[in-house]
């Protein structure tokens, strides 16, 4: 079962050390830049704001804990298609729609509210996480679209 949406950073230590990871200020404060940007951020995005934080952090050591608390559950990757990766706070397990006019990416819930969501017909095979990437228009665009 994927764990809650953090709420403040003080959940950080004990998410990390539930997923095996150690708690360090570079992981700390990946998390809360990641909270505090919301959405879906790109490394840079996370790397500008440790930076204006006053937390920089070298680039391959931004990269090397996004993997590592990726690869732990603790961040998911936000599969939006082709392109940069974006990262956002582990929470429960859902997919994504991406407007074609803005570009925004919009969680959407999963069918059943667990990996792996859809059932694929593979036999034999071990299918933990599927993801879906929707693609349209997102509710701001397609309000606008409907009352122009």
């Amino acid at each position: 079962m994927d764990a809650p949406r953090p709420g403040p950073v003080i959940e950080a230590p004990g998410r990390l050390r539930a997923a095996g990871l150690r708690v360090t200020r570079q992981r700390l404060a990946i998390l809360d830049a990641l909270a505090n940007l919301g959405g879906h951020p790109t490394a840079d995005e996370v790397a500008a704001a440790l930076g204006e934080a006053g937390s920089p952090l070298p680039r391959a050591s931004l990269y090397h804990a996004l993997g590592a608390m990726a690869d732990a559950g603790v961040l998911l990757v936000a599969d939006a298609g082709p392109g940069t990766a974006r990262f956002e706070v582990a929470g429960d397990w859902h997919h994504h729609l991406v407007c074609r006019a803005c570009g925004t990416i919009v969680d959407v819930p999963c069918a059943t509210g667990k990996r792996p969501c859809l059932e694929a017909v593979l036999p034999g095979a071990v299918v933990d996480e599927a993801q879906v990437v929707f693609r349209g228009l997102c509710p701001d665009c397609a309000a606008e679209r409907a009352g122009a």
